[in-house]
């Protein structure tokens, strides 16, 4: 996920601490932190006391919390609490979808990032879309090395020994079965 200030980041994360809340795990008099399932409560805690995965600078700093101090994190908690009765009202906006939540560029870096995975880890849209930058990639490669254009491809016959080398690599380092050049 993006947390390049696009707003996704804080949207997700909230969401995702406020579960809780929507399941009906917590009574409206204890604070979301009494939840210990969730990595809620660990984001209130001094960073020494935090476990070293979790980041919660960016975290914060899309909460408009500039330092990680008592006194940001009590504001946190404060407007975390806003946030959950804001949501038990109904003015909570629903999440975007998608496998990957982010800039143009971030989902690009994500898909060049997938395509040097070995096995398929991904599934579904992610998985389809990180076969076709790969396949891109490797036509664009392909052309290259012959000097060819797009429309000189497209012009050869199905059965032209050149083009027949470029599906047979296709067809070994992808796992995609139709391709259409964009």
């Amino acid at each position: 996920m993006d947390g390049s200030g696009t707003g996704y980041l804080k949207s997700a994360c909230d969401y995702v601490h406020l579960n809780p809340v929507r399941a009906g795990l917590l009574t409206p008099e204890q604070p979301l932190q009494h939840y210990h399932w969730s990595s809620y409560p660990l984001y209130l805690l001094a960073p020494e006391r935090r476990p070293p995965w979790l980041r919660a600078d960016r975290f914060l700093g899309e909460w408009g919390i500039p330092m990680d101090t008592a006194a940001g994190r009590g504001q946190f908690a404060l407007q975390m609490e806003a946030r959950r009765k804001a949501e038990e009202t109904g003015d909570f906006k629903a999440l975007p979808r998608g496998w990957c939540m982010g800039s143009e560029q971030f989902r690009q870096e994500l898909l060049l990032q997938m395509t040097t995975v070995q096995g398929s880890k991904f599934a579904g849209p992610e998985w389809k879309e990180t076969g076709e930058k790969k396949a891109e990639r490797i036509l664009a490669e392909e052309l290259e090395r012959r000097g060819w254009s797009i429309q000189k491809l497209e012009y050869l016959r199905k059965a032209d020994p050149e083009k027949l080398k470029i599906a047979e690599r296709l067809r070994a380092e992808t796992t995609v079965t139709s391709f259409v050049w964009s």
